[in-house]
């Protein structure tokens, strides 16, 4: 959590991403570094706004207006929208079909309001985060395949979040296990030689709900290996291909970020 003093300086850094819209891009998603908002850029603010809480903005509903209008008549969104200027652009982002809607989008941006919603009643209440809920429900209890790890991660983190408060969500998690490894292993398609994703993808809080797919003792063992692997310089890497210098630079900052806020929720910090 970030300390209230601090938050108004958080909450400008972010203002610089945004658009008049009030969506978010710039390369706030560092392999995204078009100007249009995108809902890459949607999920990044939303972690944001969850890190300040118990603080609030109006910027969080407004981001939900902007989903909305963007959102297609099923109810989810596109990967990502259309890119004037794709430079330094990862092509998946890139090249994506704005008219179809992904679970992998709609899950992430859904399941970061979420945890926004849990402080603010205007994200609670927003009629967006409504129907993208509806859809990630609906998309993943029609699951009958194996999704790509990302995918699978993101709606795992999604039915994680909303458990308290959707009843179906328990059933939903129990189903998506049998894709999950226990192991908390998944490699991903596409990725760079022995791209995976590891537990801590897939439930970063001891105790979860998420964490009851996962073999005991996984957790913990990924929350040490995290906290040894701090840089000298006191940051983390990442261990998947950057688009551009600058991005490889940005993923550092965000994965130093996330590292902090996994160990600090999982206790293994003193603030």
């Amino acid at each position: 959590m970030v300390g209230r003093a601090d938050s108004g300086a958080v909450l400008a850094a972010v203002d610089g991403y945004r658009n008049a819209d009030g969506g978010y891009g710039w390369g706030l998603e560092p392999d995204l570094r078009a100007a249009e908002s995108q809902p890459g850029g949607a999920l990044h603010a939303f972690e944001v706004f969850a890190e300040v809480a118990p603080v609030s903005t109006p910027r969080a509903a407004e981001l939900c207006d902007w989903l909305d209008s963007v959102t297609l008549p099923d109810g989810g969104l596109p990967f990502a929208l259309p890119v004037a200027d794709a430079t330094a652009c990862a092509p998946f982002w890139a090249q994506a079909d704005p008219t179809v809607s992904t679970l992998q989008s709609t899950a992430f941006a859904a399941g970061a309001a979420h945890r926004v919603a849990a402080h603010d009643p205007a994200v609670a209440g927003h009629p967006w985060l409504a129907r993208a809920t509806r859809y990630c429900l609906d998309a993943i209890a029609g699951l009958r395949t194996q999704p790509h790890a990302i995918a699978l991660a993101f709606a795992v983190r999604f039915l994680d979040t909303i458990h308290g408060s959707h009843p179906e969500a328990a059933d939903l998690l129990t189903r998506l296990g049998k894709f999950v490894p226990d192991s908390g292993f998944a490699p991903v398609e596409g990725g760079i030689e022995g791209e995976t994703l590891r537990a801590l993808d897939f439930a970063p809080v001891p105790g979860s709900p998420a964490s009851t797919l996962l073999r005991p003792g996984v957790i913990e063992a990924e929350l040490d290996r995290l906290a040894e692997r701090q840089q000298d310089d006191g940051g983390w890497t990442v261990d998947f291909a950057s688009f551009s210098p600058a991005a490889g630079l940005e993923w550092r900052g965000y994965a130093t970020g996330q590292a902090v806020s996994t160990l600090r929720r999982a206790g293994r910090l003193p603030i």
